[in-house]
């Protein structure tokens, strides 16, 4: 844009301005101006070449580029108000502005760009039609090292940025899984289910097998009386989730391998919240090791065939072996990934196909908001068939502490020192064992931890309900913003908050809340479509 001086002043003090403008120009050149030249009206006596109009023109030109090009370099502007009568509290604000403190430390920054005040940014991140999708680095010849074969070590704190969008996208593998299921939940129980449709979020992907779960318990026959509205929450078997596997030659190129995906979902009907209550441990029953046990209510799920569907077990062990035929000779992996109850079976689908065929292919495991499933005897046996698991928890979700109680388990600091008390005093080792062994609460967490926390996001509120520290969108925006324990929350995350607002507007900070309505999103989300693809986060 070109400034003119007789745009800008009036005809009558035109020869005013330039003169004065001139003799500045005489007496000291800019040094901020790198196309000021040596001015020969310093060296000469004044001329009307000084004043002339060209010459201001050129100075306010090269002026405003000079200007345009500090803008380019920091395009967040912040406004400030000009003191009023000199006030200290102004004055302070400007000292502690020059001190540029978001620089010495990075929570000052993060708060910053994360404020409710940066609309623009708040306008995209709540934008269904602006959607970002990170690029996706290759994994090559490391492709082991994210898939767990050295249990993730140095790469969760901080958090290696192509882990963190492999977490996501195997999360958004569960999303698929509930949309799938919830898009047509009742089962026919006369005859076998039909082909289901489910739309992926990775299109690299195809889908090969439908999975089912059936609970070994049933309602009495009066529920349907009392109740016969609740229709599919009370049936037995349901659809639990999907196997899938990479069939794009471009995306097995990026990753080092072709990947076979089993996505499951958490609860859904009345059945499944039943098993989920019998918690007492049971034993293993491919296992020659008593002390190998497992809850009760998964077990069940995991293993009980349906009157025209397959178990769990039975059907995903078929289809693995059918995968690993049709692909003989490639570079295979098997990642399990599931949500709550689908975390759970999860590690029992794991441990079922780790032993179903010779060389099978690595099996790792992504939970998010996993509860125990089995005691310290489960846990050896998955590490002794060198099943990875890469546990996504969050500090404040109440599902990942039960079922059992705290005898077996601790944090590594602590199993460290029982360790070395055991090691001291033989006697104490054989009666904790003992009471580890028989006590049927004795549970204990499998795997790799990776701890989020609710109260890092700027945008939940710090004490949100259990529902929101549960939900598998929120363990997503957790992680797409995780740096590292000691670190805020990323400000470059650019995962989309779309879902998070409509599903948890109630544990939104009111600043955002309102922001949102004012953005007119409420007519958006009545309006536009939910897209079948939820999008991927963002580096």
């Amino acid at each position: 844009m070109h400034i003119g001086v007789g745009h800008t002043l009036p005809a009558q003090n035109l020869h005013v301005f330039q003169a004065r403008r001139a003799s500045f120009k005489c007496r000291q050149p800019s040094p901020l101006n790198p196309l000021t030249k040596p001015n020969p009206c310093s060296q000469k006596p004044l001329s009307s070449a000084c004043f002339s109009t060209e010459s201001t023109r050129q100075h306010l030109s090269n002026l405003e580029k000079l200007l345009q090009k500090t803008n380019e370099a920091e395009p967040e502007q912040v406004i400030t108000k000009p003191p009023i009568n000199g006030s200290i509290g102004n004055k302070g604000k400007g000292l502690l502005e020059g001190l540029n403190l978001s620089r010495i430390w990075p929570e000052t920054k993060a708060a910053e760009e994360m404020s409710p005040r940066h609309l623009n940014r708040l306008q995209r991140l709540l934008s269904k039609s602006n959607m970002e999708y990170s690029p996706r680095n290759s994994l090559g010849s490391r492709w082991r090292e994210y898939h767990g074969c050295n249990d993730w070590s140095g790469l969760l704190d901080p958090l290696d940025e192509n882990l963190r969008r492999e977490v996501v996208r195997y999360g958004e593998f569960v999303q698929a899984a509930y949309h799938g299921f919830h898009s047509n939940p009742a089962m026919s129980t006369n005859q076998a289910p039909l082909p289901r449709h489910v739309a992926l979020p990775d299109r690299s992907y195809k889908l090969t097998k439908s999975l089912y779960a059936t609970s070994s318990i049933g309602l009495p026959d009066w529920v349907d009386d009392v109740a016969p509205d609740l229709g599919w929450m009370t049936q037995r078997s349901s659809w639990i989730g999907y196997v899938a596997v990479c069939d794009d030659r471009r995306e097995i190129q990026r990753m080092g391998r072709r990947d076979i995906v089993i996505a499951l979902r958490g609860t859904a009907t009345c059945m499944e919240w039943a098993e989920n209550l019998r918690a007492q441990l049971v034993r293993v029953p491919e296992s020659d090791n008593p002390t190998q046990k497992v809850e009760c209510g998964f077990l069940s799920l995991h293993k009980t065939p349906g009157a025209h569907v397959p178990s769990l077990a039975e059907s995903v062990v078929e289809e693995v072996k059918r995968l690993m035929e049709t692909y003989k000779g490639e570079s295979l992996s098997i990642t399990i990934t599931g949500h709550s109850l689908g975390a759970a079976l999860s590690l029992l689908v794991a441990d079922e196909i780790s032993s179903c065929a010779p060389h099978v292919p690595p099996i790792a495991v992504f939970s998010f908001g996993g509860p125990r499933v089995g005691n310290k005897g489960f846990v050896n046996r998955l590490n002794e068939k060198n099943v990875k698991v890469l546990r996504i928890v969050n500090n404040q979700d109440l599902i990942t502490r039960v079922p059992g109680i705290f005898i077996g388990e601790g944090s590594n600091q602590q199993q460290q020192e029982d360790l070395q008390k055991k090691q001291r005093n033989d006697g104490f080792g054989k009666v904790f064992n003992m009471i580890d062994n028989n006590n049927p609460w004795a549970y204990s967490h499998v795997g790799t931890e990776l701890r989020v926390d609710t109260k890092m996001s700027p945008y939940l509120k710090p004490d949100a309900d259990m529902a929101c520290c549960h939900d598998l969108e929120a363990y997503l925006h957790l992680v797409d913003g995780f740096l590292s324990s000691n670190c805020p929350f990323r400000s470059s995350a650019k995962r989309s908050l779309v879902k998070l607002v409509n599903d948890q507007r109630s544990n939104m900070k009111q600043l955002y809340t309102h922001k949102s309505l004012s953005l007119n999103l409420e007519r958006d989300r009545l309006r536009v479509p939910i897209p079948s693809c939820l999008p991927s986060p963002s580096r």
